[in-house]
């Protein structure tokens, strides 16, 4: 067998390696859209045969109608507007705080334990028992669903920022310190790059937390948001135009997540799959 000979079975062994492993990639990387689209097929059939009454379901073509219809008014983009600027401002204020908040309970003893029983307390109440309150006492202006946000959203990223910190090696810590490292050193080159997964971890859940926050505190009172047109949508029985809402509350979470977990794999490569 001559060598060309060799070579090119060789060539062709590796192709076949290599082939279902790119046929696997690729069905890793479609995996979220085919679901989605199966998810919305079998949503259209059931809302179309099994329930066909628009007042009980509305099928995904009407929802997508009802968007259109709203966005072409310009309602909806007044009510994403002002949900937007609630969900930044209170995610931004509640996520300084809590990585400050987890910082100083990682760091020291007696901060952990000042704090401890009031993040375990908090956390454990109702955020629907408190809305009601933060609106009586701010208003129906943007700063009462501000602190609602900040309410659900500061504790998981406390929780995780000193979670994540406590978890670094002290044997790791030992031995820099052994070869002359100062804190300041062992905090930006071991405990933060260690701790960062569990931050990160912690800023992605409370985008789900957040955008509830936005919607509960809406509902209990407000000019306008898509917590806002949800509610008046079920005052009036229009399926579409509440399914609209929730779709879209579903969608930007879907996006904040997806780009914060691309930035999660720039920002710490070390814990990719």
């Amino acid at each position: 067998m001559s060598v060309s000979t060799q070579d090119a079975r060789a060539e062709a062994t590796q192709a076949q390696a290599v082939t279902p492993i790119l046929q696997g990639a690729r069905l890793r990387y479609f995996a979220g859209a085919i679901s989605v689209l199966g998810g919305l097929l079998f949503w259209e059939l059931i809302s179309r045969v099994l329930v066909a009454n628009p007042l009980f379901l509305a099928a995904p073509s009407q929802i997508v109608q009802a968007i259109y219809s709203l966005t072409k008014s310009g309602e909806m983009q007044g009510h994403m507007a002002i949900s937007a600027v609630e969900f930044a401002l209170g995610y931004v204020i509640a996520s300084v705080l809590g990585i400050i908040l987890g910082f100083a309970m990682a760091e020291s003893a007696t901060a952990k334990r000042a704090l401890q029983p009031w993040i375990s307390g908090l956390y454990a109440t109702p955020t629907i028992a408190l809305a009601p309150l933060f609106i009586l006492w701010l208003g129906i202006g943007i700063w009462s669903k501000v602190l609602v946000v900040i309410f659900l959203v500061l504790f998981p990223v406390t929780i995780n920022t000193e979670a994540g910190l406590r978890t670094t090696s002290e044997r790791l810590i030992e031995m820099l310190r052994s070869f002359g490292a100062s804190s300041r050193q062992i905090f930006l080159k071991v405990s933060l790059p260690s701790a960062m997964p569990f931050i990160l971890a912690g800023l992605k859940l409370g985008i789900g937390r957040g955008l509830i926050g936005v919607v509960v505190a809406e509902l209990f009172g407000s000019r306008a948001g898509l917590g806002r047109l949800i509610s008046q949508s079920a005052d009036a029985f229009n399926m579409p135009e509440l399914f609209a809402g929730v779709v879209v509350l579903a969608f930007a979470g879907i996006v904040m997540t997806a780009g914060f977990t691309w930035f999660e794999a720039k920002l710490v490569p070390w814990t990719k799959d």
